[in-house]
């Protein structure tokens, strides 16, 4: 019988990535565990999956299942009370203690923990976007409230100290875990995250809107980034058309 050898690469490769998912069901319990997420809303058609099932709205996931998205976004509830939407092309799994978002974009909306490849995040109440791109590299983006920030590599702690991302700043992380950049968010990049797909034409509110509503409020002041939802104004009865008679004249 022949027998496949594995190359040191191999080798290396597949410890690295069971060790990834080991410290991803393992995360130490710091904020609501993602075990379970209801689906709130599908845009832009049906193309949301549990798994490999197309979803619909109030199914559930349970860890450690993973949710997808093709040409559709969606919206979802963990059970801690955080939102996360998954913009197109978008995939986590939940887990224990956070989900891990292996590629697209997620925005997230309450006290809930996330994860990448790359990094361990911990948050208490937060309004925050993370994003995965192919080439496995991973971008924080904290738009209110602050993330602790832990980097890994191969699935394990770097031993780089923990960093604290406040509101208004974006880390960028290579796939090894190191730290590409550390930028500022401007009003232009505001403007564009809350009207671009992660905000755009949703119906159900972010736990942690009014929050958002107020950061940016007291940074940008005079600037209206995030306008109050318009509410339809009633509609008022037709009053009835009065009839007047004609006097016959023959």
């Amino acid at each position: 019988m022949a027998v496949t050898r594995l190359s040191r690469r191999h080798r290396a490769s597949l410890l690295g990535g069971v060790q990834i998912v080991a410290l991803w069901l393992g995360v130490a319990h710091q904020a609501q565990a993602a075990e379970t997420a209801v689906v709130q809303e599908i845009l832009d058609g049906k193309e949301l999956y549990i798994d490999q099932r197309q979803a619909r709205v109030k199914d559930k996931a349970n860890s450690p299942q993973q949710l997808s998205t093709r040409d559709s976004r969606g919206q979802i509830l963990f059970n801690g009370g955080a939102v996360g939407r998954l913009n197109r092309f978008s995939q986590l799994r939940l887990g224990s203690s956070c989900f891990l978002v292996d590629r697209g974009q997620v925005l997230v909306s309450g006290k809930q923990n996330g994860c990448t490849r790359s990094a361990r995040l911990s948050v208490r109440g937060t309004n925050y976007v993370v994003e995965v791109n192919e080439s496995g590299e991973s971008e924080i983006s904290v738009l209110e409230g602050s993330v602790e920030v832990e980097t890994l590599r191969d699935g394990e702690p770097t031993g780089a100290p923990k960093s604290i991302l406040e509101a208004g700043q974006r880390l960028r992380l290579s796939p090894l875990g190191l730290v590409l950049s550390l930028l500022k968010l401007e009003a232009g990049d505001y403007e564009r995250i809350l009207s671009g797909p992660l905000f755009r034409d949703y119906q159900l509110p972010l736990p942690g809107l009014d929050a958002l509503r107020a950061h940016l409020e007291s940074r940008f002041p005079g600037l209206n980034l995030l306008p109050l939802p318009s509410l339809p104004l009633p509609s008022l009865p037709t009053p009835p058309t009065p009839s007047f008679g004609i006097p016959r004249l023959f």
